[in-house]
């Protein structure tokens, strides 16, 4: 199966997935876009050349092969504690960072410093469903900026432990404008969330490219 066999959805309408969905209808992919405030799916997908239809969530879900989860992380953990088992079957897609404002001002995790949102959405998710970590290591301003790079395209990390999953996502990462490299299993995805050493806004502290990227793997 490759993703133009698969209908594809992104669920969220914020800085993440507003900037996914314009970079997929710049690469050509055609999918489904649902958030809480539907006005404003309807509001994005008029801009985006035919390539979004705005749909509910609960329509996203019933049709979407591929599922984009582009909200918070505790919004992640409510989608799939609500929609169970209509999971089944499909992959969906973890870009969320496990962080949040502390008193200070500065963005802290919200889990151990041991553990990661990839892994813990994997292991709420039904048996038959398939997670893959991606889309969540640049911040939202570079994912606009940074895509359809030239000469070289700039990288996106993922992590998986379901290869054919995994390659699936390398196709979404392709239409999104960058270079996929996986960094392995599930167990790895800690090293693409926020802090994580893979991260732009953590050790790596910037794009690279795919050279680049494989000297830190």
């Amino acid at each position: 199966m490759t993703i133009s066999d698969t209908t594809v959805a992104i669920v969220g309408t914020g800085n993440i997935g507003s900037r996914l969905a314009a970079n997929f209808a710049a690469g050509g992919q055609d999918f489904l876009l649902a958030g809480r405030d539907q006005e404003a799916a309807r509001k994005i997908a008029s801009t985006l050349d035919d390539h979004a239809e705005a749909v509910s969530i609960d329509e996203a879900i019933e049709r979407a092969d591929v599922l984009v989860l582009a909200v918070w992380f505790d919004t992640s953990k409510q989608l799939i504690t609500e929609y169970g088992e209509r999971l089944v079957g499909k992959v969906v897609i973890d870009p969320s960072n496990p962080v949040a404002p502390g008193d200070d001002g500065a963005f802290h995790k919200v889990i151990g410093d041991q553990e990661s949102s990839g892994q813990i959405l994997a292991n709420l998710l039904p048996t038959g469903a398939r997670l893959v970590k991606a889309f969540g290591t640049l911040s939202a301003d570079t994912l606009s900026t940074a895509a359809w790079r030239e000469p070289e395209r700039a990288v996106q990390f993922y992590a998986t432990d379901d290869d054919s999953a995994g390659d699936l996502v390398a196709e979404l990462i392709r239409a999104d404008g960058y270079e996929p490299v996986r960094v392995g299993g599930l167990d790895k995805s800690i090293r693409i969330e926020a802090f994580g050493d893979l991260h732009e806004l953590g050790a790596l502290g910037r794009v690279v490219t795919r050279p680049e990227a494989l000297t830190t793997l």
